[in-house]
Order: structure tokens, then C-alpha cells, then sequence
């Protein structure tokens, strides 16, 4: 099928891209990657009356860097330079581990993870990535600009707490310390797939025990689903084994998973489980790691 017919605009600035959406109104899109919109549009599922392509707009960064206590990503960003990112190894494992199994290589050559968390796909992978972290995206519209964190940017199946004028800028993590490890594991048919069951974990420690953890889920539920009791299961303990076992086995009560093709509810929380025990493991290994290397 082809897309039903809409204006297109290729704005130079931020302000021209605020003056099209604010003239779209609910009606418009911000196009970046386009490898969810696009498809959409195909297929009449969306159909904007207008595109607002940001590409071409350098005052949106298209690199990761550290500033100011954050990691950020800009908006131009692709799934593909998060790959290649150097910045991603070590403390931010978690990142680093999510950007190679997003989707394929076709869509992480043009896909942003802005676009990504714009789009709030309840098996999208970098939304549980961000929710891990305790990261945040900076949105800005003709009104001004805000942050919002991403545990209260997704508010169900593709729907976010975004304006229609509102574009992300950046998302960001803050920086977790040196003494930090994460991982990202994921079930999948094949390689390309959306998440049947994904599990994002990050633990910093201090002194031996857990200074912070983060755990979400992908695919478990009506969006990524940050799991509190499991953080606070690890919070202030030794990341030994008992410890591990407590967080995972709350893992798996969080997680609202459905019978369907890809398995049962009962098949995809033990998912849940044995990946939140995995990943706990690896992440913990890597901030022993770094904290035994200064």
C-alpha cells in the first residue's frame, strides 16, 4: 500500500521544525529515521498530514558524548553509532549490550534511539535500556523545553507523555560511577525480531555493596515496565547469590506477560527470571571488574 498523501518539510533550524509542528498541530510527525513511522504510514495505520524531518537540523546533535554528569545521545543519533561507540563500553555496559540486538542492520543504520523512545513500542529495546539507568529525554517545542524522565515518558502502547509540537533532543543517563556494569538480554524467533521476553539490568556498587540497580522489562507488558521491588531487593545488599535469586524472583511477579504465539505467560516469566539472574550476574562481574581496575 502507499501512504495517504501529506506535506513534507526538511527545516534547517529548530525554530522552522517548532513553526511546522505548531502549524501541523496534532496532525504532524517528526521524522528521523523513519524505520517505524514510515511503515506505519504504508500501511494506513498513521496518517500524518504533515512530516517534519529533522535530519538536515545540526543543532540536534548526532553524537555521544559526556557532559556535565550525563551521558548523552543526541537526537541524529543512530542505533548504529551506539554500536560503535567506545564511550558505551564499561559503566554503561547496559547501552552497549541493547544496540547491537536492536532490530537489523538496515533498521540500526537508519533508526534513532530518540525516534525509538519517541514511538513507545511496548517491545522496543532502548525504552528498557533508559528505564534501567534512570535516564531522561530533553524535549523542546516553541514553548520552551523540559525533561522528563523516561519512567514517566511512556504512558502505554505507543503513546507518550510528548506534546504533538514537542521534539526530543537528547536522551541521557547519569553517570553511574566507575564501580558500574550492566546487560541486556534478549529472546527472539530470529535474528531482527521484536522482543518475545528482553531484560535490562545496571547495578553500581560502592564498598562492596549495591550503591544502585536498575531492572526493566521488554515484551512483559503494555509498555517497558521498570521493576522498583526488584531494585529494592538489591539496594544496600552484597550482590551475592541470595540477593540475586530475591531480585529475579520479583522480577518475574512484575511482568505481565500474555499467551500467544511466541510462548505462554507462565514460559515467558521464567524468561524473565533466569535473564534478570543472568544479566544480574554479568552486571555485577563487570563493576567488580572495574572497581578491582582503579
Amino acid at each position: 500500500m502507499y501512504p495517504a498523501s501529506f506535506d513534507y518539510v526538511a527545516p534547517a533550524t529548530l525554530d522552522e521544525a517548532f513553526a511546522a509542528l505548531d502549524r501541523f498541530g496534532e496532525d504532524g510527525k517528526v521524522l528521523a529515521g523513519g524505520q517505524s513511522l514510515i511503515p506505519l504510514m504504508k500501511l494506513r495505520f498513521a496518517a500524518p498530514s504533515g512530516l517534519v524531518d529533522i535530519n538536515g537540523i545540526e543543532e540536534l546533535a548526532d553524537d555521544v558524548i559526556e557532559a556535565d554528569g550525563w551521558l548523552r545521545i543526541g537526537a541524529r543519533v543512530r542505533h548504529k553509532a551506539c554500536e560503535r561507540a567506545a564511550l558505551l563500553k564499561g559503566r554503561y555496559g547496559t547501552l552497549a549490550e541493547t544496540a547491537p540486538q536492536v532490530s537489523d542492520p538496515i533498521v540500526r543504520n537508519w533508526g534513532t534511539v530518540c525516534g525509538s523512545l519517541a514511538h513507545a513500542d511496548p517491545q522496543g529495546d532502548w525504552a528498557s535500556a533508559l528505564l534501567a539507568m534512570d535516564g531522561e529525554v530533553v524535549v523542546r517545542s516553541s514553548a520552551g523545553e523540559r525533561a522528563v524522565p523516561v519512567s514517566e515518558l511512556l504512558r502505554g502502547p505507543f503513546t507518550t507523555a510528548l506534546e504533538p509540537n514537542e521534539v526530543i533532543t537528547e536522551a541521557r543517563v547519569p553517570d553511574p560511577g566507575r564501580r558500574a556494569g550492566g546487560a541486556y538480554l534478549k529472546l527472539e524467533r530470529k535474528v531482527g525480531d521484536f522482543a518475545t521476553v528482553a531484560v535490562a539490568v545496571h547495578v553500581a556498587l560502592d564498598n562492596g555493596t549495591v550503591r544502585r540497580a536498575g531492572v526493566a522489562l521488554t515484551g512483559v507488558g503494555p509498555t517497558n515496565l521498570r521493576v522498583p521491588a526488584a531494585e529494592e531487593a538489591l539496594s544496600g545488599r552484597a550482590p551475592d547469590e541470595d540477593a540475586i535469586r530475591d531480585a529475579s524472583r520479583l522480577a518475574a511477579e512484575a511482568a505481565q506477560p500474555r499467551d500467544d504465539v511466541r510462548g505462554t505467560a507462565e514460559y515467558k516469566r521464567n524468561v524473565v527470571r533466569v535473564f534478570t539472574e543472568r544479566g544480574l550476574r554479568r552486571a555485577v562481574a563487570a563493576a567488580r571488574s572495574a572497581a578491582e581496575g582503579g
